[in-house]
């Protein structure tokens, strides 16, 4: 069958109440005032990785259950106004949300709304698979309900990539997608010995790329059993936020991977991305083009190869 979707992303789609406080951990006292203000935007990790993959050229389609409230409509219309197709199915018990409390230096503490979803919450299967039967990729967000479409993608021969985001290596939870998927990004933040825990993951799953995000640090890569570090790219602007930076980085490699690349020129250009949305203000939703993405990765700090490491 002829596919008509290079990415379909799984899960993620959700409505974020941005607070800027005057650091964290947030000073105890009764009250403090805000600027440059308190303001709710769609946009949480399934669709910033869908902007992300849409802005770059790739066709993408998103997939998970949403409200029939008022962050819903503000979901679907993130959707409809930068063109990305969308299958939102009925969430009774109302669509995904949190609050971002982020601090001068662009750090964030998540608080999400643990009401709006349940255990026994599902993705249609024929849903699932007839999306996936046409699609070149599935990048799955490990939000609830998506742990149960993996099997299900994974018959349907799709290649599949997740993101565990601050995974400690030990919460089993997040094994699942670990496990299941053929490309994985993480964040290097709860990690004590990243490098083990990438290469576990190699062993115990299907996965042969992984990729470590490190911040500042930049990224790890382990690629066909090799470790090497990918340095962080410049920023084009002082940043302000790192919201949606790891999002940046996998939708940036997708499509590095989607045109051909190997590993390591893929990882550049997560860099890049990751560091275009470090600049955008978390009351904002916007994704880097496939023009300032290729000329960023194309300087003197853009070698394809990076230093191998070990003991990271």
């Amino acid at each position: 069958m002829t596919t008509q979707i290079d990415v379909l992303v799984l899960g993620g789609a959700g409505v974020d109440t941005v607070v800027h406080v005057p650091e964290l951990p947030v000073p105890l006292a009764d009250s403090h005032m805000i600027q440059p203000g308190i303001v709710t935007r769609a946009g949480q990790s399934g669709d910033f990785v869908a902007l992300g993959t849409s802005t770059l050229g790739l066709r993408t389609h998103h997939l998970d259950l949403i409200g029939d409230d008022h962050e819903g409509d503000l979901v679907r219309a993130l959707h409809r106004d930068h063109g990305i197709a969308l299958t939102a199915l009925p969430q009774p018990r109302g669509t995904k949300r949190a609050v971002n409390l982020v601090g001068p230096d662009g750090r964030r503490l998540s608080l999400y709304d643990a009401t709006r979803w349940a255990d026994g919450d599902r993705l249609p299967e024929r849903t699932v698979r007839d999306l996936a039967s046409v699609s070149r990729h599935a990048h799955v967000v490990i939000t609830q309900p998506c742990a149960d479409a993996l099997p299900l993608l994974r018959e349907t021969g799709v290649t599949i990539s997740t993101d565990l985001h601050d995974w400690d290596g030990a919460n089993p939870y997040h094994e699942a997608f670990a496990h299941a998927a053929d490309l994985v990004f993480l964040s290097a933040a709860a990690l004590t010995d990243p490098e083990a825990t990438m290469r576990r993951i190699t062993a115990r799953g299907r996965a042969r790329t992984v990729v470590a995000t490190a911040g500042a640090d930049g990224a790890f890569l382990l690629a066909d059993g090799r470790l090497t570090h990918v340095p962080a790219a410049e920023p084009p602007a002082p940043p302000v936020d790192s919201n949606g930076a790891g999002d940046a980085f996998a939708a940036a490699f997708l499509y590095g991977m989607l045109h051909g690349e190997p590993p390591p020129r893929c990882a550049r250009l997560g860099a890049v991305a990751g560091a275009y949305a470090c600049t955008v203000p978390s009351t904002r939703v916007a994704a880097i083009g496939p023009g300032a993405l290729l000329a960023g990765a194309a300087g003197p700090a853009s070698e394809d190869a990076g230093d191998a490491v070990s003991g990271v």
